[in-house]
């Protein structure tokens, strides 16, 4: 399972040097999980599927009154999100994820990786914590793109090596930015950061219902939900 060098479990995750140990905003350690997920006692969504298909009325508004050039919605079952991209700061990994989002590669995931008041983090894997391998290459980091780690913002997940981020993403849940900017060295020595590349514009209140959801206590990080967060789908709206 990729993490970035802060959020990632699984298998591929037991090599990896995690930087996140101890950093602030929730972060704790950044621990595999003490058995495999697939064994676990975490509960499959009550609701698997939705017969909703498109954004509501209130996000189509948000994403009007939107200045950003891209906007996308994103349906999970604890609610809807809406997101303004930045294409102008970081493109390459603007059009990565619009890339994803186009082909429905998010459709029926998971927010897999839930660290309270810290982050959110999905794209990489289905129901049953099934990995999903990714269908393009890794990207460049566009850390130093001058957008910070705040609360609300999303960013790209990665492994401990900077140009690594594929499908999976974050939203942070606090203001991260002294423990994930670029060139900070707080929670990683190498001060690469993570790329930010977007802001929930609507649904903030969907992503804090994420945050506070109880977790499998199996885990040492206590970052699984012990019930599954579904992403039913992510839509581009423009």
């Amino acid at each position: 399972m990729m993490r970035i060098t802060f959020p990632f479990r699984g298998a591929a995750a037991l090599t990896l040097t995690l930087v996140l140990a101890a950093c602030g905003g929730g972060g704790g350690s950044a621990g595999t999980p003490v058995s495999d997920p697939s064994n676990a006692t975490i509960k499959p969504n009550p609701h698997p599927t939705t017969t909703v298909t498109s954004c509501s009325a209130n996000g189509i508004a948000a994403s009007n009154a939107s200045a950003a050039t891209n906007t996308v919605c994103m349906l999970t079952s604890d609610g809807e999100i809406v997101i303004e991209l930045y294409p102008a700061k970081a493109p390459i990994t603007v059009a990565n994820f619009l890339k994803y989002v186009n082909d429905g590669f998010y459709s029926s995931t998971l927010m897999h990786r839930v660290v309270k008041d810290f982050v959110v983090q999905g794209g990489g894997y289905t129901t049953g914590n099934v990995a999903k391998t990714a269908t393009y290459a890794p990207i460049a980091l566009e850390s130093n793109n001058g957008l910070s780690n705040l609360k609300g913002t999303l960013a790209m997940a990665r492994t401990s090596v900077a140009n690594s981020a594929t499908s999976q993403f974050f939203i942070n849940t606090v203001d991260n930015s002294a423990c994930l900017d670029h060139g900070t060295t707080k929670c990683d020595s190498t001060g690469n950061g993570y790329a930010v590349f977007g802001k929930v514009i609507s649904g903030q209140a969907t992503v804090d219902a994420i945050n506070i959801e109880p977790r499998w206590i199996g885990d040492i990080e206590q970052s699984i939900p012990a019930t599954e967060v579904l992403i039913y789908w992510v839509k581009q709206l423009r």
